[in-house]
């Protein structure tokens, strides 16, 4: 009889995925800016796995992810080679990877709460380390791009971060069972994220124009 895989093992796989799916629309970033082979695998890596590395230095978490096992770096630069022999067929999946990069930076707020726990953080740091690992590659990446990081504009991303990890903790505190603290987080973060992404909610912006002359 089937039965369903821990957890864990499913978060572990949506994050492979995930990870693989950032670095194929970083790639597409880097296609769009003319950037040679090599600068497109590295925008690949870093958009894919720069949140938990940086997540990693600043906790003096060692070895980073990467180098502990190094098939998560080979799997980055794979996908981002892929990208260029598809590029037209992933350009046309926008919505699919719109999801995956939804269930992203859903699972590595996750992980990011789990490491700075095991780290016995506090709780700030704790909802900040999973901020960090979700959203961090994305903001290296625009940065390497020249654009205004989404973490900066209106549209809920950080803010889908900060409630994932705040549940996740909440439900742990509550001394619910780790799985059911994870998949309520999931559940919760990935609608919220999506839910956004589909009534365009935005967080207030600030326009301040100097009418000086």
């Amino acid at each position: 009889m089937w039965t369903m895989p821990p957890v864990d093992t499913v978060l572990h796989v949506l994050s492979l995925v995930a990870a693989a799916a950032q670095a194929m629309t970083a790639a597409l970033a880097a296609g769009r800016r003319s950037m040679d082979w090599v600068g497109v695998c590295l925008l690949g890596c870093v958009t894919a796995l720069g949140g938990g590395s940086l997540r990693d230095v600043l906790l003096g978490h060692y070895p980073l992810v990467w180098v502990e096992n190094p098939t998560y770096l080979a799997m980055t630069v794979a996908a981002a080679l892929v990208t260029i022999a598809i590029a037209r067929v992933v350009h046309r999946l926008q919505l699919a990877f719109l999801a995956l990069d939804a269930i992203g930076l859903v699972v590595f707020t996750i992980a990011g709460c789990e490491v700075a726990l095991q780290l016995h953080e506090s709780l700030p740091i704790v909802i900040v380390a999973g901020m960090i690992t979700g959203c961090a590659g994305g903001v290296l990446r625009d940065i390497l791009c020249n654009d205004i990081p989404l973490l900066f504009r209106s549209e809920l991303y950080a803010s889908v971060s900060a409630v994932t990890g705040a549940i996740y903790v909440a439900a742990l505190g509550l001394e619910s069972n780790h799985d059911v603290a994870t998949a309520l987080a999931f559940a919760v973060g990935l609608a919220f994220r999506l839910l956004a992404i589909r009534f365009r909610w935005e967080m207030p912006k600030f326009v301040f124009t100097d009418e000086r002359r």
